[in-house]
Parts: C-alpha cells; structure tokens; sequence
C-alpha cells in the first residue's frame, strides 16, 4: 500500500467565501429569484480517473451542494477547495508560483503544492487518504475573486493530474465556487466565410470577453483569445426590448418583428446575414442595461446555407 510523505492538512474555519462574481455587483451573484431566466451561480466539483491512476482508482463521479458540503479558503496565492459526503471526501489545492497571486491563465509544470519549488505553480488533488507524493500536472484558472479581506469567493478552474510521474495515468477535474458562466464557443459549418469550417471554444483562462450596450435596447459582446477576436452586435426587433426564454429571427440589421445579429471577427464580416438568436439568460442592473447575458445563434452569410452556430455566456 502506498505511503504518502510530507502529508499535512491546513483546512478549517478559514474556509469561507462570499458570493460575488467577477466583475457583477453582490445583487446580481446573489439573484433575489431564481428564475430560470436569471444567472445563478454555480458550485459543483467533478473528476474523471484513468485506468491506473492512484487517486482517483480509474472512476468518475460528479458533486453539487445537494449531494456534498462543498468549501472554498485560503486567498488568492493559496486556493483550497473541499468536497465532502458521510462516505468520501475530496481536496483540491491551487498555489500560485511564490510571491505571486491567482489569475485567470493557464499554469503547466506544476508541482505538489504545499511543496514546489522556485517558480512552479502547485496543485494537490487527494481524496478518501489517497495522496502523490509527487505531482506531475496543470491547471486553468477561469475565473478567481476575492473580498475585502482577500478570501476566495469566487473559483472556476480544471485540472490534470499525475501522480509520481509525468506519464503517470491522469486524474482530471473540474472545480466551481459560485462561479457564472463565460465562454464564448463556435461551430463552423464547411464553406461558411465567417468561421471558415473551424470550431472553437474561449474560456476565462485563455481570453479576455466585454458586454456594453448598444443601440436602441441592444448589445455589443467581445472576445479576444488564442490569436482570435470576435464581436457580436445584438439589438432587438424595432419597438421591442430583449427578452430571455425567446427565439428571434435575425437580419444583419434589426427590423420590425426581426432582430439585429451581427456576429463578425478576425478581419472577416458579412454584408447581409438571416439567422436566429435565441436568448437563454439576462439580467439588466437599475439603469435598464443588461449586465449578465447568455443566447446561441445561428448565422448565414449572403443567403448561403453554411453557418456559424455560436454559445456565448456572459456571466450566466
């Protein structure tokens, strides 16, 4: 039976945690209702175990406050994250390379955490007594926040791990301390001008995303990551507002009974687009503007049939 080294526990009444999400007031992490139509945040823990890994012994299982307690501490350079049951228990420790703090990014070469060394990042994964005495691995930062006093409040991030070894089979997982959504991803049909057949899928960790109002009631969404940049230009029907839990129909330009979607980047745009846009979550602040907002799409160039089919999620 293996033996883990060095094995220590640091986990108490520092694990607490407020729910603010990045870049939305407390009002809107914490929804008065939690209507379908209205962002909630999101906690959850889940992992999937190759054959062979000493972790995670080859299973898969998923965790939500309804079937675990799930705690977030510790502070931004020292993130630890537990998930627990009457039968099992799970830690997830993320350290920033010493003297630096968490941001969103992407963090290879990492090593045991409450034991790297010079610059590595630190990631520890353990659960029912199992431990690496080793740790081989990486991990993504999504989304990270902390109150006044610098606790975590806010965690989104996923992990590979090895243990003992860099060839080691892997534990992977998926860490969320009421965290909102952001991505934007996109599938391009074969022959559509705008994706040009590619697919794509932008997260915290690897791009940056913007939500400002534009036009009469509408939109203007951003993304820029992995050497790409796309905007989308939303405004609703003529004498309408946007609202959540409808499918609109699309022109490049807003109409009456018609929505506006212009969806555009990386040097390329439509002159006429049809489509549809179909509006999942929002959330507007006092003064009317939207501040969370979540739709798909489907865009057609030129009246051609190829699309570009797209998920945004802005913090919902």
């Amino acid at each position: 039976m293996r033996t883990r080294t060095r094995w220590r526990r640091s986990l108490g009444g520092a694990l607490t945690g407020l729910a603010v999400a990045v870049g939305l007031t407390t009002a809107l992490a914490e929804p008065a209702a939690a209507a379908t139509t209205t962002p909630v945040a999101v906690t959850k823990y889940s992992y999937t175990s190759a054959a062979g890994d000493y972790i995670g012994q080859g299973g898969s299982a998923s965790y939500t406050p309804s079937t675990a307690t799930i705690t977030a501490g510790g502070d931004a350079q020292y993130v630890r994250f537990r998930v627990s049951t009457d039968t099992t228990w799970w830690d997830v420790e993320l350290a920033a390379p010493t003297g630096e703090k968490l941001h969103p990014g992407i963090y290879r070469d990492a090593e045991r955490a409450a034991f790297r060394t010079g610059r590595s990042p630190g990631l520890d994964v353990s659960g029912d007594g199992r431990g690496c005495n080793e740790v081989y691995g990486q991990f993504s930062v999504n989304q990270i926040e902390t109150d006044a006093s610098g606790a975590i409040t806010v965690l989104d991030a996923t992990y590979t791990q090895h243990c003992e070894s860099a060839d080691a089979p892997a534990l992977k997982g998926v860490v969320k301390y009421r965290a909102h959504p952001l991505s934007y991803a996109y599938t391009s049909d074969p022959g559509d001008y705008m994706g040009q057949g590619l697919s794509q899928t932008h997260t915290g960790a690897t791009s940056t995303f913007s939500l400002s109002g534009y036009g009469a009631g509408g939109i203007q969404y951003g993304v820029s990551g992995k050497r790409e940049y796309w905007t989308a230009l939303i405004t609703p029907p003529t004498g309408e507002n946007l609202e959540a839990g409808r499918t609109y129909r699309t022109a490049r330009s807003h109409a009456e009974g018609t929505a506006g979607l212009d969806v555009f980047g990386n040097g390329r745009g439509c002159n006429t687009s049809t489509g549809t846009l179909t509006v999942t979550k929002l959330a507007r602040g006092d003064d009317g503007t939207v501040k969370a907002f979540a739709a798909t799409f489907v865009q057609h160039c030129e009246g051609g049939d190829p699309a570009l089919h797209g998920t945004i999620h802005y913090y919902a």
